[in-house]
């Protein structure tokens, strides 16, 4: 594991204070995590120096590690509270998956690319994350045993909202998922309550499109 040096800690400060904190993320836990977690880990060592760029970059079998906002948008928009049970929906470079664990009780993150399953799982365990439960399957099915979540989050483009993750839902529960076309999606936050599921749109987005049974196709 590459040291997480002065030089990393002062680019991940300006990328919290330029990129988040400025476009309106306040959310102190998030700040914090994001603050914390050394980002250039998530990435190859050839891209280690672009880590902390305002940008997405690949992380190998065509997937990429999201922007930073992005992913502090989206984990601001879950509300996450201290003992909450979150499910991510494409674990890829683990990153996500990180923020969220510095968070929250425990995640479960499912991947269906073997080779980033692996990586990450190596990932976690080398960082001490003992509280991310990794499963290498199709994310769009469900994970039997441990629903319902408090929270869902989807990290690849979906061509509808899958029914096997809304049924995972608890009441009280929130989910954010980039629903669209394979160029361009929506970020949708779902909130379920005893009256049932109510949706809104966050605001446009880009991902990797969700393959699975609940999915697009390969």
């Amino acid at each position: 594991m590459v040291k997480d040096s002065k030089k990393f800690e002062s680019l991940r400060d300006d990328m919290v204070k330029w990129q988040i904190e400025a476009r309106g993320i306040t959310d102190i836990r998030v700040l914090n995590a994001m603050r914390k977690i050394p980002r250039h880990f998530f990435v190859s060592e050839a891209l280690m120096d672009q880590a902390y760029g305002d940008f997405p970059l690949p992380i190998g079998e065509q997937q990429t590690i999201s922007q930073p906002f992005i992913v502090a948008e989206m984990t601001q928009a879950l509300a996450l509270k201290k003992g909450d049970r979150v499910l991510e929906i494409g674990t890829g470079s683990g990153y996500q998956a990180a923020i969220l664990a510095e968070i929250v009780y425990r995640v479960y993150t499912v991947e269906r690319i073997f080779s980033l399953y692996k990586k990450c799982r190596q990932l976690f365990d080398s960082l001490q994350y003992h509280n991310i439960v990794t499963r290498y399957s199709d994310g769009t099915n469900i994970w039997p045993g441990e629903s319902p979540f408090d929270a869902i989050l989807v990290t690849a483009g979906a061509p509808r909202i899958p029914e096997n993750l809304v049924s995972q839902l608890a009441v009280g529960g929130r989910m954010i998922i980039p629903v669209g076309n394979t160029h361009s999606q929506e970020l949708i936050k779902l909130i379920r309550d005893e009256n049932g599921i109510h949706q809104s749109v966050l605001g446009g987005c880009r991902f990797v499109k969700l393959i699975g049974e609940q999915g697009w196709k390969e």
